[in-house]
């Protein structure tokens, strides 16, 4: 203890001057050694996984003290969250959608924790009501509200909660016209959604609770669908599909808008699922297509009829209709095409929506796939939600640039016209900056697109703070979208760059899969390329760029500072991947090996991974940049170990005065959990950025 105490003092005294060297907290080794292929890997921080155990605890408690020591260290951290707080505190509208006789909507006031459900009752004046309000849950905002779902004729709901940010859920089911509670709370709830077969029950996915064990970091397999019959207790609750039977990581099923089907998706990782379609009525379970390595999703039924999204033989996508009768025979409805496809369906009509280097293209066609329309959108951006009942005459959709805040547009699905339905008022004046799109070369002469914001009138001097942004995985594609705590960078001065990284979805199949397995040195190389365009082209310099990603992105940010420690000034690697060996011991990481591979699946992928991995890449004597890990205790999805463990190594072998910190949110999982949480998370990051920049923002 006296140790502890006298190293914070150093450490106290050190911060009154960012270029003295830091003295961090002891991180204790061990000699505990793994083999590979007949080769000894040591990992000397392996007790930092026990999240249960005393002396980890311990430990976040030591590095939370220096890190938020020295980032009180920073003169202008209270007003920049005061400036995020004015920018963020603007009403948030989400599109409304009917449940029986009523017309229900998410709003933010502002600064609320939690958005607030509201109903109002189709074709009446009367003005709306409060349905949930998720900020009644906990005082502290940490219990937050995570989908509801109705059942058809609106009179029953069930909604999920979860607590602490974790992936865990909770299922609350209520009279909807009475709101009270009718039954006993559902649990050991991950990654679900519920579906209601008329008033008499639902389908949900639950995982075997871990015993004796964390629930946090405990390996999760073995997922499990479930019927759940109202009035009765969840121990009686019918399997329908999974377990040791039908083993799958992966399952979800819901009930067709028709009540007639239950689409069943079985999957073994985050890429390519089973497709099963059970009639209700005859009880009879039909394969639609029984192999793991590709996509497919229900888009509508008409009867036996399916529209079924693919990319099976056409790696952007097609729709094909299928008859149950006859499900061997597939039909193209929607041919594949140059861009990516996305479907939907609402009011009698297909939407399909393509990516266009990005950038969002939608059109609207019948159910035999021919086109009635393009829908002419506000501009270049991010548009989502075509989606409705059979029966609905109008949708809604949002649209969303890097500058412009999400806007919801009424779509009426008849004569093509779009009207704005609400529009937020925010603190910033949009038309003073500018989104450009550019392509650069990686190392490969892989052409590679990029989104940079910035102020119109900003000069190339090579000195403009600058935040370069990556994920590159698991088909994920990075568009255009807003985010108020951006705009206090944009405002200051800052460049935002988003590049749209191999291993992404960007380009369909053939783009995520040259960022997979032993593609994986592609994403990367893509990443440094992309700093190296900013730097030549004069938006910045080393000494002023700045990188960040999260989760697959946090493994990015890891590896490309390793890589590539003199490129860039600052780092923030949040929840990142970056044990690279063991990430599939934890929780649902097995589910992520389509992407990643395993260490235990050749000597190659074992050598291959040991040679990014950010735990096991750290070299001694190396000077890195400022670095700011960020993870949270309750982050069942990426465990906190992998940041722990690659933060104590890093400590150990950085040589030079740059501070390589962790911040370690408590009560949260793998993302902020309420608005308070998200502002102090968002203000610690740009202070930090900007300080170590030797940049002072005008607050």
């Amino acid at each position: 203890m006296k140790k502890h105490l006298f190293l914070l003092l150093i450490f106290l005294i050190s911060c009154q001057n960012k270029d003295l060297t830091l003295v961090y907290p002891e991180s204790r080794m061990s000699d505990h050694v793994d083999t590979y292929f007949g080769q000894d890997v040591p990992d000397p921080y392996r007790w930092m996984e026990d999240d249960m155990a005393k002396e980890t605890e311990d430990w976040v408690e030591r590095q939370n003290n220096v890190t938020f020591n020295y980032l009180d260290q920073i003169p202008y951290r209270k007003k920049l969250k005061n400036r995020l707080k004015k920018l963020n505190d603007y009403e948030k509208l989400g599109a409304p959608f009917k449940e029986g006789k009523y017309e229900y909507y998410y709003k933010n006031s502002g600064l609320q924790n939690h958005s607030v459900v509201y109903r109002k009752e189709i074709g009446q004046s009367s003005s709306p009501e409060i349905f949930i309000d998720p900020n009644s849950f906990s005082d502290d905002g940490t219990v937050a509200l995570r989908g509801i779902s109705f059942s058809k004729d609106g009179s029953l709901a069930a909604y999920m909660i979860t607590e602490g940010g974790s992936d865990w859920r909770k299922i609350i089911v209520i009279d909807s016209e009475k709101k009270s509670i009718i039954e006993d709370t559902l649990i050991d709830v991950k990654f679900s959604s519920v579906s209601w077969r008329g008033n008499e029950g639902f389908y949900y996915s639950s995982y075997p609770n871990p015993k004796n064990t964390s629930e946090l970091s405990a390996k999760t397999q073995l997922h499990k669908l479930y019927y759940h019959k109202l009035g009765t207790p969840q121990t009686s609750d019918k399997l329908i599909y999974g377990g040791e039977k039908q083993p799958n990581r992966y399952i979800s099923g819901y009930v067709t808008e028709d009540q007639n089907f239950l689409v069943i998706s079985a999957s073994k990782t985050t890429s390519g699922n089973q497709l099963h379609i059970l009639d209700l009525k005859k009880q009879k379970l039909v394969t639609i297509h029984k192999e793991y390595m590709n996509r497919l999703s229900v888009v509508h039924n008409e009867g036996n009829q399916f529209f079924i999204y693919t990319n099976i033989e056409s790696p952007n996508g097609r729709v094909f209709m299928v008859n149950l009768n006859s499900p061997k025979k597939w039909n193209d409805i929607i041919p594949e095409k140059e861009n990516v496809l996305s479907a939907s369906f609402g009011g009698g009509y297909l939407f399909a929506s393509y990516l266009v280097d990005a950038k969002t293209e939608v059109e609207q066609l019948d159910l035999n796939g021919k086109l009635i329309r393009k829908i002419k959108l506000p501009g270049i951006g991010t548009a989502s939600g075509f989606s409705a009942k059979k029966e609905d005459k109008d949708l809604y959709y949002s649209f969303r640039s890097f500058t412009f805040p999400s806007t919801i547009y009424n779509y009426r699905m008849t004569t093509g016209e779009s009207e704005i339905y609400q529009s937020p008022s925010i603190d910033f004046i949009a038309e003073d900056y500018i989104t450009k799109q550019i392509f650069f070369k990686s190392k490969d002469d892989t052409s590679i697109p990029m989104f940079i914001t910035h102020k119109k009138d900003m000069v190339m001097n090579g000195t403009n703070p600058t935040i370069l942004y990556g994920y590159g995985g698991f088909n994920i594609s990075l568009t255009p979208s807003f985010s108020a705590t951006n705009l206090v960078w944009l405002e200051n001065g800052g460049v935002y760059a988003v590049a749209n990284l191999r291993g992404g979805g960007e380009y369909g199949k053939k783009w995520h899969l040259a960022g997979t397995k032993m593609n994986k040195q592609n994403v990367f190389d893509d990443f440094i390329a992309a700093a190296e365009y900013l730097i030549n082209e004069k938006y910045t310099s080393s000494d002023y760029l700045a990188t960040r990603g999260g989760s697959n992105g946090g493994l990015l940010v890891g590896a490309t500072m390793l890589q590539r420690p003199e490129l860039m000034k600052v780092t923030i690697p949040a929840v990142g991947v970056m044990d690279m060996l063991r990430y599939h011991q934890f929780t649902a990481g097995a589910g992520w090996s389509y992407d990643y591979g395993t260490a235990e699946d050749s000597p190659e992928m074992f050598q291959y991974l040991k040679t990014y991995s950010p735990v096991h890449a750290i070299k001694d004597g190396v000077s890195y940049p400022a670095t700011l890990v960020t993870t949270s205790d309750h982050d069942d999805r990426v465990v906190p170990a992998h940041s722990y463990k690659f933060i104590a190594g890093l400590q150990k072998a950085h040589s030079g005065p740059n501070p390589v910190l962790i911040r370690i949110q408590t009560n949260a999982g793998h993302g902020s959990v309420s608005m308070e949480q998200r502002m102090d998370l968002a203000s610690d990051i740009y202070a930090f950025i900007w300080y170590n920049m030797g940049v002072r923002p005008n607050l």
